[in-house]
Parts: structure tokens; sequence; C-alpha cells
């Protein structure tokens, strides 16, 4: 009878010790992950507190500097400072990480647009730095205003919107 008690206590202790190193294992895993979305997020953040520190800075075709930048040199120069490589132009970065619905918008992904009478070609190109309240917040350069943060609520970007995209 000792025996078969003894048997049985091991038997549990060797179980629950089983359980104790999964639990760890799941830890550790979640810790990963954790640390990982951690990273990410730090890199978007520092994509977009880049990119504002150009707001008020005038347009300029071809610009990517505080002297004057246009829209696509801003995302370039915000990205490049985070050390992640873009092409320099609107309608080839539209060529570049994934294509995703509205909806799924967050900061850090760019938003395309044709703004030319023709409606041909990308030309145009934004930063989303925040969603709030389904409402989209991007920060581009427009040859009126220079460096600025709009909403896609408002008409006229709204209806030259053509797709988002995530690079990281």
């Amino acid at each position: 009878m000792n025996k078969l008690l003894l048997i049985a206590a091991l038997g549990l202790l060797l179980t629950s010790c089983g359980s104790a190193h999964k639990t760890t294992q799941q830890s550790k895993q979640y810790s990963k992950e954790k640390t990982a979305i951690s990273s990410h997020n730090a890199k978007v953040n520092s994509v977009i507190t880049y990119a504002k520190t150009f707001k008020g800075t005038r347009y300029k075709f071809g610009g990517t500097t505080k002297a004057g930048m246009d829209c696509s040199g801003l995302v370039f120069v915000a990205f490049k400072n985070q050390n992640i490589s873009l092409p320099r132009v609107s309608r080839d970065m539209a060529k570049q990480g994934n294509r995703i619905n509205l909806r799924q918008t967050t900061a850090g992904d760019l938003v395309f647009f044709k703004t030319d009478k023709s409606g041909r070609n990308i030309n145009h190109v934004g930063l989303v730095v925040e969603t709030k309240n389904g409402t989209i917040f991007f920060i581009h350069s427009t040859s009126s205003r220079g460096v600025i943060v709009s909403s896609l609520d408002e008409r006229y970007w709204n209806s030259a919107f053509v797709e988002v995209r995530r690079i990281i």
C-alpha cells in the first residue's frame, strides 16, 4: 500500500512538473511576441515622430529637407531615418509592402492617391499618423500648404484615395 501511494505521489509530481515546464515555455513565447510587438510599435512611432518634425515645411518638388519637401520626400526620409529603404517616387512606393483593406489601416501605413486630372497614375502619398473613431489622419506635403496633417474624411482626399499599404 505504501509503494502504491509513493508511485501515485511520484506520478503526480512528474505530471505537475511537466505542466509547469509547458507553462514556462508558453510564457517565454508570449514574452518574445510581446517584445516583437513593442519593437514594431517603437519603429512605427519613430517613423511618425520624425515625419512630424517636418510639419510646416514648405513644399518643394523633389525636396527632402527642412528647406522644402514633396510628399514622397517626406515619406522617404521618415522611413530612411529608421533604416527602411523605400523608392523615392510615390507611384513606386505603391508597389512596396502589402496592400491592406482600408478598415485595417493603422498608424505607420501609407495612403496613396491620384490627384492629377488624368487620374492614371498614383502621384501622392501620405503617412498615417493616427486612426481615431474610424477617421484616418495622415501627414503629407501639399503644394499649397506644405507639410500638414489631413483626414481621409476630407472630400478632396477621399475622392482621390486609391489604396493603403503596410510597409512595417
